[in-house]
């Protein structure tokens, strides 16, 4: 494939995905789960947004850590500088910068707000109408 050209069947995956994760975090939160378990779904959530994101514009992302997300969605869409930021935070907390000293933090409660909130705010960074327009051209094509 094309980069630039749409998979709409890998948008839809990962779009969806990421609204089901999302939720099922914000549920867990409201049953009152403890915060890890609640900030690692969101994390996923919050993964499969930007990956959703890359996938609505046709790009592929170097890699599905945060910063490698980061880099290429700020190439497609505007992100408010303190959003990337806090996005990017999240590689320190899961220690993805090195292999050989692997460390997965844990989790404190105020990152598992951040990280919902994170989500809340990439979910509104969609464009609607590119949607309704990408998936009205793709049903047109098939």
């Amino acid at each position: 494939m094309n980069r630039n050209e749409i998979d709409l069947e890998v948008f839809e995956k990962n779009y969806q995905s990421a609204k089901m994760y999302h939720r099922r975090a914000e549920q867990f939160l409201d049953e009152g789960q403890c915060s890890s378990v609640v900030f690692n779904v969101a994390s996923v959530a919050l993964e499969s947004y930007l990956v959703a994101l890359c996938e609505l514009y046709g790009e592929e992302p170097g890699n599905h850590n945060y910063t490698c997300l980061m880099d290429t969605v700020e190439t497609i869409i505007d992100v408010p500088a303190a959003l990337k930021k806090e996005i990017r935070s999240l590689d320190l907390i899961f220690g993805i910068c090195s292999i050989e000293n692997y460390y997965h933090g844990n989790p404190e409660q105020s990152d598992t707000k951040r990280v919902l909130y994170m989500c809340n705010e990439v979910q509104s960074l969609f464009d609607q109408t590119r949607i309704v327009t990408v998936r009205a051209a793709c049903k047109n094509t098939q």
